[in-house]
């Protein structure tokens, strides 16, 4: 990996010392973290949340992370996105209860490119994070894509819904170690970046079609089929970074 081989220095700045400088660092902090909806959003997008936008010295990180081997990068980023998820728990009645971290799935070809699963990685830092602040954090692996799709770069949003239409599946087993956790939890689908929603809307729908989520709008009660059992309270999505546009014209 990059950072294997080459003395390290900033991939944010270049500056010399750390993958991630103290000034790059806090690009990531998540203090300005935020409730966030693309325009258009696609049908069945859950609530979102997102740390930063995918700017500046935030997207060369990631980049960096992403196509480039910087896996050293993934503790700041990883942080956001434990800041992510943390906002899309949280909630006015109860405050953030047990969370269960779902990552968004990746193309099998992809992982093989990259040698990792880039953003499964991301999520075990993540619950990592909020497990040391007390909150109860796991990861489920839960979702895999059950069919070929096209790289998503380049297309637009109609022509990435299509492309994801019933792509994404629920992994055999998964159901039922969702369906194992403590009543008012919070499944969090989360991904490192979200541009139109298309991959997170599908991502939900196959939690919704196996039973999983039982949001409609977000926090009803979660059912397996004709069971009747409560399974869990509420399912949100949470990124590091979305489209610039769509952090401002999110902000409060």
């Amino acid at each position: 990996m990059a950072e294997l081989v080459l003395p390290a220095e900033c991939f944010g700045c270049g500056s010399a010392g750390a993958l991630a400088c103290g000034g790059c660092r806090e690009a990531l902090d998540g203090t300005e973290v935020r409730r966030v909806r693309p325009e258009p959003a696609p049908p069945g997008l859950p609530g979102v949340s997102a740390a930063v936008a995918y700017e500046g010295v935030v997207r060369t990180l990631l980049l960096a992370y992403k196509e480039r081997g910087a896996l050293g990068l993934a503790g700041p980023l990883g942080g956001a996105l434990a800041a992510a998820v943390r906002h899309g728990a949280t909630r006015a009645d109860r405050g953030a209860g047990p969370v269960v971290l779902v990552p968004v799935p990746s193309a099998a070809r992809a992982v093989r490119a990259r040698g990792h699963d880039h953003v499964l990685r991301l999520a075990r830092v993540a619950a990592g994070r909020l497990r040391a602040e007390g909150c109860a954090a796991r990861v489920v692996p839960a979702l895999a894509l059950g069919r070929e799709v096209r790289d998503q770069a380049g297309l637009g949003a109609r022509e990435r819904r299509a492309n994801l239409a019933g792509a994404v599946r629920v992994r055999a087993g998964a159901v039922r170690l969702l369906r194992e956790v403590p009543g008012r939890t919070t499944v969090v689908l989360v991904d490192d970046l979200m541009t139109t929603g298309s991959t997170i809307a599908e991502a939900a729908r196959a939690l919704r079609a196996a039973d999983v989520e039982g949001v409609q709008r977000g926090d009803r009660s979660i059912r397996p089929g004709g069971a009747g059992e409560r399974i869990t309270g509420a399912v949100r999505a949470a990124v590091v970074a979305v489209s610039p546009r769509a952090f401002e014209i999110n902000r409060k």
